[in-house]
């Protein structure tokens, strides 16, 4: 392969394999070879997998998968809790190694990210530089990866997935009539399942249908989206990679899964506090403000429902989430027990950027909160976030710890901070 493509840039996309699991291996050797899984809520009967093996997957253990269903296809799975700590300090490392070859890498995620080597090339093949890579995060790192090249982000990402573990492909955009294309189009990056149904109503099964579909009629059923993925079935793709593009934040939100389906609204008030705490805190770490705030419920029927709330004021504390959330709550409950709740902060701007229509009392109010608020995130940040816990009151009026409720972060979005 040549050094560089006919739009002159060559794109790798780093995907870590199995990256929650693989991280275990290589903290435990012992582990190694054995069918691992990382789950949530081990002890609880709602746990899912958050990630396993390749062991594992082969006796028919996925992600998402309950528990109890994950155990009785693979009795002997190593079922671990979640180590968000050692997973952050491996993805960094991950990210410094990359960035040893050139300062444009882009992280998408706790586990993978672009890297535009264009201009570091020079003498070097790709083919060596992408197998380089790989066997020094293998080696330095005890992590697999898989690694896609190609003349842009879209087609990197594609590769990077043909082959795993320890895969390397080149897609070049002349070969997509053969490679891409014959591909279902649930399978391309950027449409799920949802929009591959939509697409199915229009006869586009296949990611060359879509390549070939009218955009005008592709726009009018997912609108802007549907003028962008059309453009990527073709190998369009003009992003550059931003290093600084994980900064950018367009939500902030938690969402968690009761122990229990509950219609106590006691109960659920109560969830919706630890909740907005936590996107509170979140906002207050990135100096963000929402003048949007959406609520999600579940119910035991699996029925899932979001509504929002756009606000005539940017906000960011705790109180005024919840305020919102509850109004939402209140307005949009069925009534009905519920299995899962979230609030997220949307329409995020930077706090030195807003503008608040303030009167003197607001104002006072806001500048007296600002230092506690600091605060709690320096104590959380340095200790942890149970290291201040609300109670709520037991029958014998004793305070008690909230310990039954597991907090669901966007952990994937912020393990840079």
């Amino acid at each position: 392969m040549t050094n560089k493509m006919k739009t002159g840039r060559v794109i790798l996309h780093v995907d870590m394999n199995s990256f929650y699991a693989s991280v275990e291996m290589a903290h435990d050797p012992t582990l190694r070879g054995k069918p691992v899984a990382v789950a949530g809520n081990v002890e609880e009967r709602k746990g899912i997998i958050i990630t396993c093996s390749y062991e594992a997957r082969a006796y028919g253990v996925k992600t998402t998968m309950p528990l109890w269903e994950a155990k009785k296809k693979c009795p002997q799975l190593v079922v671990l809790p979640p180590n968000f700590p050692r997973y952050r300090s491996s993805s960094m490392a991950m990210f410094d190694l990359l960035r040893s070859y050139t300062h444009l890498v882009e992280p998408v995620s706790i586990d993978e990210g672009y890297m535009d080597v264009t201009e570091h090339l020079h003498q070097r093949n790709v083919m060596e530089l992408a197998k380089e890579i790989q066997e020094r995060i293998k080696e330095e790192l005890l992590l697999p990866c898989s690694i896609g090249i190609a003349p842009n982000k879209f087609l990197a990402k594609m590769a990077s997935d043909m082959k795993k573990p320890m895969g390397i492909t080149v897609l070049r955009k002349r070969e997509i009539d053969k490679i891409l294309w014959p591909l279902p189009v649930e399978e391309m990056h950027g449409v799920g399942k949802k929009t591959a149904e939509k697409l199915n109503t229009i006869n586009i099964y296949s990611i060359k249908d879509l390549a070939k579909a009218d955009e005008y009629q592709v726009k009018q059923l997912l609108g802007v989206n549907g003028e962008r993925i059309v453009k990527r079935a073709n190998g369009i793709d003009n992003r550059p990679v931003d290093p600084d593009a994980i900064s950018d934040f367009k939500s902030i939100g938690n969402s968690t899964t009761l122990r229990e389906d509950s219609d106590d609204e006691r109960e659920l008030y109560k969830v919706l506090e630890k909740l907005s705490q936590s996107v509170a805190l979140r906002l207050s770490r990135k100096n963000m403000v929402s003048n949007n705030i959406q609520l999600m419920i579940r119910y035991n029927n699996r029925q899932t429902i979001t509504r929002s709330r756009k606000l005539n004021n940017v906000i960011s504390s705790e109180k005024e989430i919840l305020a919102a959330a509850f109004q939402l709550f209140k307005k949009h409950w069925s009534g009905n027990p519920i299995r899962l709740l979230g609030v997220t902060a949307q329409d995020l701007v930077d706090k030195k950027e807003s503008v608040k229509q303030l009167d003197l009392f607001s104002y006072e109010k806001d500048a007296k909160q600002e230092p506690l608020i600091k605060a709690l995130d320096v104590l959380q940040s340095k200790y942890g976030e149970s290291i201040i816990q609300k109670g709520i009151q037991n029958s014998s009026g004793k305070k008690k710890r909230e310990t039954d409720i597991n907090i669901t972060t966007s952990f994937q979005k912020d393990f840079l901070s």
